[in-house]
């Protein structure tokens, strides 16, 4: 069952007609050549010898072929045998009558015979909600289990021979989390010595609370505040206990673990350490605390008498593989394991799909009495790397030390076979057929179990070279591309990066004549979109084009900044399910505003922040990725371009969301204009510090009432400016988000009600901000590129990941298909290189740029683009040009495209939330959006080809 945790999800989907024999197909992927991510990057993890994946089916009874997703953490019971695995994720399941199956749709701890070879299931456990927290007793006659949003702690024991809850979960008691409309999770949890109590880690209280585990109530909570305005303690989520007195808690936001006296419940110290820390564990005797720092790539060894770093370890690659001397992060290491003698500790880098093992010096190690070994110098160091599969969580050591449990919490989707969790259709039976596919890209990604020999010798040699290959550790020296780049650089001056929202390639391009698309699921062909089919024909159509991201809570990161962060792989999966967090990953915190430092700063934007001086104070976003280096600094594109000394300007990018919810009558309501800056009403409210002074505040940004016309008519006043002077700035961030739809009918400002219009809407925006390059002095220095942030929203017949992206402007190719893979990580490194940055991290650091895109002429192709009016706009307020060029092919035709009105749209959306990325529902939208555009006499896609970009083209109706 490799293929549902490694390779293509669909393989088993239930509309597959033949599950068997892409099981098969899938397996040979896996385990005879590398499998290739929309990251960059590729996975082997059956590469090392020995080694055994297993997916991690719960035994469902009316769903028998349902493989989870997202396992989080392992546990190794006391002796060794016993094995636990957690998942904390989507994992949601509709029955065939569309409605959410509550015993189908929770998270499990699969329990494992450890001894077994590989791994032997003995029994699964269900729990309704989870995030993070795992741990056994002392003894191993209880394991606990925290219940994420549903502020408890599980605990079970052995009855009649397996294990079971024997009493009621332990409410921890709080009705809310800190911050705006913020509920509790627990998370991380650990036991004391002597069995008695256990602490539990508060990610959105900032506290612990001690449990009483024989009286099965809380003893005491302990805030880790510091107060007075000072940050410290937030986002506690993972606990360690040194004896039965003394507790380690990780802060991921504020880089330090707070050391609380468990005797007199007071926070007795906070420990500097390196970016993000999270998982924690302690050496045999005590005497070190070892912590794992997500966002810095690094173990800080913490010795516990003088809590003190004693040293700081890099997880990322042996130094003879790969230097790294340029201080790149984005290895991402998230748990960590110690051999038994305690000379070697393993560590997952969940962003480079392996397990560092890493050899203890002198400093770090333990000797024989399991004292700390303070007599020899040898730093500890990476030695070597074992491949895993997508995003490993969690690593154990059998009580021998031969054997590695790894589980990782991704797997590729594959084609998207409706691509559908919802439906806003107001058809019953479309609802339920819509609901009861199960096949949303978070639910078609999987999870499972890789047990492995401890590798040794040569054969590590190997797995570490191969670790390498899989991340471009290796030199990939490309001459060519380089002489390319170097071209490029000296001609271009300007980049334009226009950042839209969630749609697939087949949902846009299909219908177009070159390319792998697939037309029967077309939902906005020629005669909605014509600008984005033009500027395909006319330049490059890129058909295996790839989001590094599955929704917007990964999509804005990796387009921004080329890589996320472990607490955002940890929380994106529990937010989307509706298990607890908030939506942390556009530079809010608990729907604070933390761009902005100060409590007096946030309640002037916005009147509804919590009046708490000590809530998240200080500009520092828990979610941001770092910059190269020691330091702490947050690394975006446009830091990069702001550090090698450009200019940059940002419309609409990172903002802060929450006033655009409010009531239109409210006093804070920015209101909707079309000459926003001429009255002089603010439209946008950065949400990073770095964006505060380079922002154009009149663009509003991400607000589905408005239209991107007049975001377009924004931009277009400031580049006048700009033309006028003859100082274009060199980095511009653009947002054009109104092909995400919603706010239909009367909700919609200028009539722009409808999906078709709204899609319409972006497509002219984009045409009218290319034509206006192309007749401007810049014309000849600047390239624009454009880029979908995420493609959960759409079918493709390719993969869930494949999207529409273009680049435009001098020295691109025209009239050309270019079918080599590309992804986001592509065109950041593309951006970098045409700029001269340096690179944010690992991912776009080791990456290729798309040189397939140009040609190094001396003189550029003439080029120029004439904007194309699409004819749903005719039925709004917005303003027509003098001609009208349509291309209405088929369009008027209501046989083949019923033009529903807005009042269709504004009843079949009723109750939907569309305030802010992805809350509607994300693929949700497809039913409803197929049934309004095309009818019933079309019916809605079900089965796809398979995942090669071009292999398929020829079997596809003509179009």
């Amino acid at each position: 069952m490799v293929c549902l945790s490694l390779g293509w999800a669909a393989c088993n989907a239930p509309s597959n007609p033949n599950p068997g024999s892409s099981l098969q197909q899938n397996e040979q992927q896996v385990g005879a050549s590398p499998v290739s991510l929309p990251t960059g990057a590729s996975i082997t993890p059956m590469a090392a010898p020995g080694a055994t994946f297993q997916s991690l089916n719960p035994g469902l009874p009316n769903r028998p072929d349902f493989i989870a997703g997202q396992a989080v953490a392992t546990a190794l019971s006391p002796d060794g045998r016993t094995l636990l695995v957690l998942t904390s994720g989507y994992n949601r399941n509709n029955g065939p009558d569309g409605v959410v199956i509550p015993s189908e749709s929770n998270e499990y701890v699969f329990i494992f015979d450890a001894v077994a070879d590989p791994p032997a299931q003995r029994q699964v456990i269900q729990v309704p909600n989870t995030f993070d927290g795992l741990t056994w007793t002392p003894t191993g006659d209880a394991f606990l289990v925290s219940g994420g949003p549903d502020d408890n702690i599980h605990i079970y024991r052995q009855q009649n021979g397996a294990w079971a809850e024997s009493l009621p979960a332990i409410a921890l008691g709080h009705s809310q989390g800190l911050g705006l409309q913020v509920g509790p999770q627990s998370a991380g949890v650990a036991v004391a010595a002597n069995g008695t109590r256990a602490v539990v880690a508060n990610f959105e209280n900032d506290s612990i609370t001690v449990v009483d585990l024989n009286a099965h109530s809380v003893v005491s909570e302990v805030g880790l505040r510091p107060g007075k305005g000072v940050a410290g303690g937030e986002f506690p989520l993972w606990v360690a206990i040194r004896g039965s007195d003394k507790a380690y808690v990780s802060s991921t936001r504020d880089r330090q673990v707070v050391v609380v006296d468990l005797s007199t419940m007071q926070v007795t110290n906070r420990i500097a350490v390196r970016g993000q820390p999270n998982r924690m564990i302690l050496n045999r005797s005590q005497t070190r605390l070892f912590v794992s720092n997500g966002n810095s790539d690094s173990v800080s060894v913490i010795d516990t008498t003088t809590e003190g770093v004693v040293e700081e370890i890099s997880t990322t690659a042996p130094r003879g593989l790969f230097p790294n001397d340029r201080g790149w992060k984005g290895s991402n290491p998230n748990s960590l394991a110690l051999s038994p003698d305690e000379g070697t500790l393993y560590v997952t880098n969940g962003g480079t799909n392996s397990v560092a093992v890493v050899r203890l010096g002198g400093v770090s190690g333990a000797s024989d009495s399991g004292q700390a070994d303070t007599d020899g110098d040898r730093p500890s160091q990476a030695v070597g790397l074992i491949p895993t599969g997508w995003y490993p969580n969690s690593v154990s050591v059998s009580p021998n030390g031969n054997r590695l449990f790894v589980v990782n919490g991704k797997s590729l989707p594959g084609p998207d076979a409706g691509a559908c969790r919802d439906t806003l259709s107001t058809d019953p039976n479309d609802l339920i057929a819509c609901r009861s596919r199960n096949l949303y890209v978070l639910q078609n990604e999987k999870a499972g179990l890789l047990s492995l020999p401890v590798p040794t010798g040569r054969e590590l040699a190997q797995l570490t070279r191969q670790v390498g290959v899989n991340n471009h550790f290796v030199d990939r020296r490309d001459p060519y591309g380089e002489q390319v780049m170097a071209f490029l650089r000296n001609r271009i001056h300007h980049v334009i990066y226009i950042i839209k929202e969630n749609r697939t390639y087949d949902q846009v391009l299909g219908d177009l004549e070159i390319g792998n698309g697939d037309p029967t699921q077309s939902l906005f062909p020629e005669a909605i979109a014509p600008n984005h089919h033009a500027l395909a024909r006319q330049f490059v159509t890129l058909d295996a084009f790839f989001d590094s991201g599955e929704v917007s809570g990964v999509g804005w990161n990796w387009t921004t900044a080329a890589r996320t962060t472990d607490i955002i792989e940890k929380t994106q999966f529990i937010n989307y399910a509706g298990r607890g967090v908030t939506y942390d990953w556009e530079g809010t915190n608990r729907n604070i505003n933390v761009g902005l430092e100060t409590l007096a700063e946030r309640m002037k934007v916005q009147p509804l922040t919590p009046p708490d001086p000590d809530l998240l104070p200080g500009a520092i976003d828990d979610a941001a990725p770092e910059a190269p280096g020691d330091t702490a600094e947050a690394e975006y594109l446009w830091d990069a371009a702001l550090r090698r000394g450009l200019s940059v300007r940002n419309y609409g990018c990172f903002g802060d969301l929450a006033l655009y919810t409010l009531p239109e009558d409210h006093p804070a309501w920015p209101q909707i204009v079309p000459n926003a800056h001429e009255l002089g009403i603010r439209q946008f409210f950065p949400t990073k510090p770095a964006l505060q002074n380079i922002t154009d505040l009149y663009f509003r940004g991400y607000d589905q009432k408005n239209a991107d016309y007049y975001n377009f008519k924004e931009w277009e006043r400031e580049f006048d400016e700009f033309d006028a002077s003859g100082d274009l700035p060199a980095l511009e961030f653009v947002r054009f988000p109104h092909d995400h739809f919603g706010a239909f009918g009367t909700s919609a400002h200028y009539r722009v009600n409808t999906p078709m219009k709204q899609m319409a809407d972006n497509d002219y925006a984009i045409g009218l901000l290319v034509e206006k390059i192309a007749q401007s002095r810049f014309a000849q220095d600047t390239l624009i590129f454009i880029i979908e942030d995420d493609a959960q929203d759409g079918p493709d017949h390719v993969d869930a990941h494949r999207s529409i992206a273009y680049v435009v402007g001098p020295y691109v190719r025209q009239g050309t298909v270019v079918s080599r893979p590309y992804n986001t990580v592509s065109m950041i490194r593309t951006i970098e290189e045409v700029l001269g940055l340096e690179p944010m991290g690992l991912t776009d650091g080791l990456a290729e740029p798309m040189t397939d895109v140009f040609e190094a002429t001396p003189t550029p192709r003439p080029w120029g683009y004439t904007a194309i009016y699409p004819e749903p706009l005719m039925d709004t307020d917005l303003p027509r040009p003098a001609t009208l060029p349509l291309t209405a092919q088929g369009f008027g035709n209501p046989a083949a495209w019923p033009l529903q009105d807005a009042a269709y749209w504004e009843r079949a959306a009723a109750g939907q939330d569309f305030s802010q990325e992805d809350k509607v529902d994300s693929a949700a939208f497809n039913r409803i959006l197929w049934r309004g555009l095309k009818g019933d006499h079309v019916p809605y896609p079900a089965d796809r080809g398979g995942p090669d970009p071009s292999s398929n083209q020829d079997s596809l109706p003509s179009k």
